[in-house]
């Protein structure tokens, strides 16, 4: 076990925390950490292995008693977070810590801050006092000091269905639970300091009688009681690579219309899987023939594959246009690439995030076309990340031939090189580039 206590902590002896940290199924342990979190009191939060693979502790911010506070301060790296959501940071006027988040998984950290009330703002009954403040409707911008103790984090709308983090997860429990979203988190570590994973996790919540609840679990059970896009329409669509069925979903978080191209029987389950792209919008490369990129090409390659193979999907998302910054941006960034930078430094230039593509609509539509076993056409290592943690088996990882262009070579190097895109680049130097 990692962590060995002689003392009996004041948070493992509440009521609510006899209930068993077994986990059976993802539904028991979803209900199970929901009805601890309505009790008041803590739960223990996983990710994919693929992912971060640690443990949150996580309770509901309007719950937080010194004893809470010290609790998780004790057992974790003591940064405490605070998920919140886009509307209630905006009553509060707490602007983002950085415009250029840089953050591998997205993390929205936003200016720290105290409440008024509090002395230092360190000590476990200030954060606890700016924690419930934060939750509380009470609380009014000039009440929080700016910078302070405790992170609040902004978390996508649509939770965990968006972005599969410990930020959404949180306030999905919390929305279910019946509480104010607002809570607070911190990570699990080891009295070494290095991060609680796996079976420590199981060992730390049997010692403390904590329920523990995984990402993908929840993902799970919001997909089953919850719809997020709607299959609006279908018709045959005949196209130059052959016979497909055109379904059309939307999004019922923003409106957003998407498409998934089907051929053949992709719901019968086969050893191999089926083939499938998915596709972020190009109106540049896909529709305008641009060689800025290799987003057409790869649109094309992929709806051959699927020709040859007489079986898979294509599911093309809409408002992901350059990598999600908009059409705009796009163009913009396009002018700072003619000046000398790279597609990475262009989006930087910009303020604007250098990917914020999310692909669990994508998932949802898979999962809604009956898809079992999935081949995925993409060179992208975030795009295969980005569909785990949805009940969804990726047996294969097939690779795009990559078409290089004069107009294109620096921005496929920068993909390769700078954004970890698994890529040969025939007929160009095999170097990074400067």
């Amino acid at each position: 076990m990692t962590q060995a206590h002689g003392h009996t902590d004041a948070v493992a002896q509440m009521p609510v925390s006899q209930l068993a940290p077994v986990r059976s199924d993802w539904r028991t342990s979803v209900e199970a950490a929901v009805a601890v979190l309505r009790q008041g009191g803590l739960v223990i939060v996983t990710d994919d292995e693929d992912r971060e693979n640690e443990g949150d502790l996580v309770l509901a911010a309007e719950d937080a008693t010194t004893e809470h506070i010290a609790f998780m301060v004790r057992h974790t790296t003591g940064i405490l977070c605070v998920p919140t959501t886009p509307a209630r940071l905006e009553e509060l006027d707490i602007p983002l810590m950085t415009s250029n988040n840089t953050d591998p998984h997205g993390t929205a950290f936003t200016v720290s801050v105290d409440h008024i009330s509090t002395s230092t703002g360190v000590s476990a009954a200030d954060r606890a006092a700016t924690v419930r403040a934060l939750a509380s409707n009470a609380t009014e911008p000039r009440h929080l000091r700016r910078p302070g103790h405790v992170f609040p984090l902004r978390g996508r709308e649509g939770g965990v269905l968006k972005r599969a983090g410990h930020t959404e997860a949180s306030l999905d429990l919390m929305r279910l639970a019946g509480k104010t979203e607002v809570a607070v988190i911190s990570e699990l570590v080891s009295d070494d300091g290095s991060m609680l994973h796996s079976k420590d996790l199981n060992s730390f919540a049997r010692v403390h009688g904590l329920v523990i609840v995984s990402i993908a679990d929840l993902v799970r059970y919001r997909r089953q009681t919850e719809q997020s896009v709607i299959r609006s329409g279908e018709a045959s669509m005949p196209t130059t690579h052959g016979e497909f069925l055109a379904v059309s979903y939307t999004s019922v978080l923003n409106g957003e219309e998407h498409l998934a191209l089907v051929m053949g029987a992709v719901d019968e389950c086969s050893s191999e899987g089926v083939l499938v792209r998915v596709h972020s919008e190009c109106l540049t490369g896909d529709v305008m023939g641009s060689v800025r990129c290799d987003c057409g090409t790869q649109l094309t390659q992929s709806l051959k594959a699927i020709s040859t193979a007489g079986r898979g999907v294509l599911i093309y998302l809409r408002g992901h246009e350059g990598r999600g910054i908009g059409l705009s941006h796009k163009l913009r960034a396009y002018r700072l690439q003619e000046c000398g930078l790279d597609t990475v430094e262009a989006n930087l230039g910009l303020g604007l995030p250098v990917d914020s593509r999310e692909y669990g609509v994508g998932a949802q539509i898979l999962v809604d076309l009956g898809v079992p076993r999935i081949r995925l056409i993409t060179n992208n290592p975030s795009k295969y990340g980005g569909l785990l943690g949805y009940d969804l088996e990726i047996v294969e990882r097939v690779a795009i031939p990559t078409e290089v262009t004069p107009e294109n070579v620096e921005y496929l190097r920068t993909k390769r090189d700078r954004m970890g895109h698994m890529l040969t680049l025939p007929g160009a130097d095999s170097t990074p580039s400067s």
